[in-house]
């Protein structure tokens, strides 16, 4: 009886523990879909990745180019020639792939852009998120579209477009 008793006050603990947390979901896509200055920085990365990227190519044309016309002319050259056209084609080969790691590296300029465009939306977007949550005394905050495992969420519960109302757009 005693352990009866001694279960049963433990399972309402843990219900009351459970029900006095206060949740909240954000649609981060959505919220920046909605905002331009998230558009426009993308569309500005997209512009440089793009200029960046017929650069490389054009390294990497010049290359081709080169190894096209060594193997036209290979027949006729001496051995030294062939030495030195080879190591002309290894060198254009080499600075288009260094040039792909400038702009596209894992510490790149395409990553370093994309940091310096988006990080000040994303601090705005999260202060947002935080303002509204202590405002409201929301113990978590889920992002809807980074929570793979959520299967169904109430929509009484997303604060997206209280959190572009605090950013001053409305929808």
């Amino acid at each position: 009886m005693k352990r009866f008793v001694l279960s049963a006050v433990l399972f309402f603990a843990c219900l009351l523990a459970a029900q006095a947390q206060r949740f909240a979901l954000v649609d981060m896509e959505y919220i920046f879909q909605q905002l331009p200055d998230y558009a426009q920085a993308n569309q500005q990365l997209e512009s440089l990745t793009q200029q960046w990227q017929r650069e490389v190519e054009a390294k990497a044309n010049e290359a081709k180019a080169l190894y096209e016309a060594y193997q036209q002319s290979a027949a006729s050259l001496t051995a030294a020639q062939r030495t030195a056209k080879e190591d002309a084609i290894v060198a254009k080969e080499r600075e288009a792939a260094e040039l792909r790691k400038k702009y596209f590296g894992p510490e790149g300029e395409a990553v370093k852009k994309r940091e310096s465009l988006m990080a000040p939306i994303q601090d705005a977007v999260y202060k947002a998120v935080k303002e509204l949550a202590t405002r409201h005394g929301y113990d978590v905050v889920i992002d809807r579209a980074s929570a793979q495992s959520m299967i169904f969420a109430s929509p009484k519960i997303d604060i997206s477009n209280e959190v572009l109302s605090k950013l001053g757009y409305s929808n």
